[in-house]
């Protein structure tokens, strides 16, 4: 039996939450960078009795999807910091990019590895909010997955029929 609108379904399926996942992070402050650029879908794999993708991204995506408690404020997810402070060299390119560049009381520039150092403690102290750029993009898009797969797999079913009737006719 072929399946092609269910296939069509799915990879739309799919194409739907890595657009709202981007989306979702932009439009949470966080979009710009590596991570929003990593989401993306893998194609269909078609297996015996099944069909099936994954949706791939930077692996602290998930951290920044599900949040973080740090050691002072805690949020509900499974992640926390407990000993150690995530590494401030991760966080360069990061100051970068939106432009962080604050001054001394005597005017002067504070140098990176110390503004660095000063963000990477405010998270170990604070956490990372829970973002659900991923999260919700997945429950908005497949809260209607029955109905969108039932009516494609009528079309698929209902051509296998008529395919079956066809070369039964020809016999």
């Amino acid at each position: 039996m072929t399946t092609k609108n269910i296939e069509k379904a799915l990879e739309t399926i799919r194409d739907l939450i890595v657009e709202q996942s981007r989306s979702n992070l932009v439009n949470a402050g966080k979009g710009g960078g590596a991570l929003e650029k990593s989401i993306e879908g893998t194609p269909l794999v078609k297996e015996k009795n099944r069909v099936s993708f994954e949706i791939l991204m930077e692996e602290y995506g998930t951290y920044v999807d599900k949040g973080v408690s740090g050691i002072k404020q805690k949020y509900n997810t499974p992640y926390s910091y407990k000993d150690k402070m995530p590494p401030p060299s991760k966080l360069d390119k990061w100051t970068v990019r939106r432009g962080i560049a604050p001054r001394d009381e005597k005017g002067r520039f504070m140098k990176r590895k110390t503004l660095q150092f000063l963000i990477a403690r405010s998270i170990y102290r604070n956490g990372i909010k829970p973002s659900l750029f991923f999260t919700n993009a997945y429950k908005d898009v497949l809260k209607d997955i029955d109905k969108k797969l039932e009516k494609e797999f009528k079309i698929d079913v209902d051509d296998f029929l008529k395919f079956i009737i066809k070369r039964n006719e020809q016999d």
